[in-house]
Parts: structure tokens; C-alpha cells; sequence
């Protein structure tokens, strides 16, 4: 990393640093000996934007299931990809794309079919049709964490992003 840029990360916060980073672009770190689709770290470099969208939760997959239930929203999986196509179609509406994303939290209840454990493996089957595929290969910062509820019963996923724009 250059002196200047090193500067310049330091006073970007403070709004004075201009110029800087218009022709760099987003550095995503794999993770150390891992094939695993999430990145240990991601640089968004100074002058670039960072979007923030609110978390998503699923929309119902199956109406013919009693309210509120776990059968309406679908399991983790469903949950999760239901999750990105709603996120996707935000990162739309300002002209981002979930390749832009470079940081993601995930809140995951604990699924009553699997001992009250969070699904991971079906968290890890829905993102990867997302992230570190073929046609969208940028993979975000990403944490996940199991929590007790969401704001709605039968909800499991719950998912927010940050998305950075370069100029």
C-alpha cells in the first residue's frame, strides 16, 4: 500500500483526503488456506460510497401453511435465498449489484427441526448460489450469528449488507 494511500485512509474520515482512490478498486482477502466463500478481510478504497441496506427476512414460500410458521417461510435454505433475491432487487434500486456487497451479517434462529440449532448448512446452501459462483465470484466480510427471534414467527433468516460504489 503506498504512503499516500496509507494517508489518505487515515484522513478519509474527516473529509480530507480528495482525489484518492478513484481508479483503485475493492480488495477482497481470501481466507488464509481456505476455499471457504467468504473473505477474511475486504479494503474499500477512499472516494467510494458505502451503501447500507436494512436487513431482509423471507417472503412466505408457501401460503397453503398456517401463518407464521416455519412451513410458510420455508426452511433455511428457502429463507436464505428468498433473503438475497430481496436484497438483490434493493442493490437494484440504486444501481448496485450483490457483487457489490462487502460485508454481510446474518442473524439465524435456531431451527426447531434441527434441536433448536442454527441451520448453517443451509445458510452455506442458499448463499453459495450467490457469492463465489462462477458468474458472481466477489465474496463479502461475512459473520454469522444464531439469536433467539426474529421479528416475525417462523422467520429463521434475517440479512443485512454493506455494498461500496467506486467512483
Amino acid at each position: 500500500m503506498s504512503y499516500f494511500r496509507n494517508v489518505c485512509v487515515l484522513l478519509v474520515a474527516s473529509g480530507m483526503c480528495f482525489g484518492a482512490g478513484a481508479a483503485e478498486s475493492v480488495v477482497r482477502t481470501p481466507l488464509a488456506g481456505s476455499n471457504f466463500p467468504i473473505a477474511a478481510a475486504v479494503s474499500v478504497p477512499a472516494g467510494s460510497d458505502l451503501v447500507f441496506v436494512s436487513g431482509a427476512a423471507a417472503q412466505v414460500a408457501d401460503s397453503s401453511a398456517p401463518a407464521g410458521s416455519v412451513a410458510a417461510y420455508g426452511n433455511t435454505e428457502i429463507q436464505t435465498v428468498s433473503v438475497f433475491k430481496q436484497l438483490a432487487a434493493t442493490l437494484e434500486r440504486v444501481n448496485l449489484k450483490l457483487s457489490d456487497v462487502v460485508q454481510l451479517r446474518v442473524f439465524l434462529v435456531g431451527d426447531p427441526d434441527k434441536g433448536g440449532k442454527m441451520d448453517f448448512a443451509g445458510l452455506q446452501a442458499g448463499y453459495t448460489q450467490f457469492f463465489g459462483t462462477k458468474d458472481q465470484p466477489n465474496l463479502p466480510a461475512r459473520t454469522t450469528v444464531q439469536v433467539a427471534s426474529l421479528a416475525g414467527p417462523g422467520l429463521l433468516v434475517e440479512i443485512d449488507v454493506v455494498a461500496a460504489r467506486s467512483h
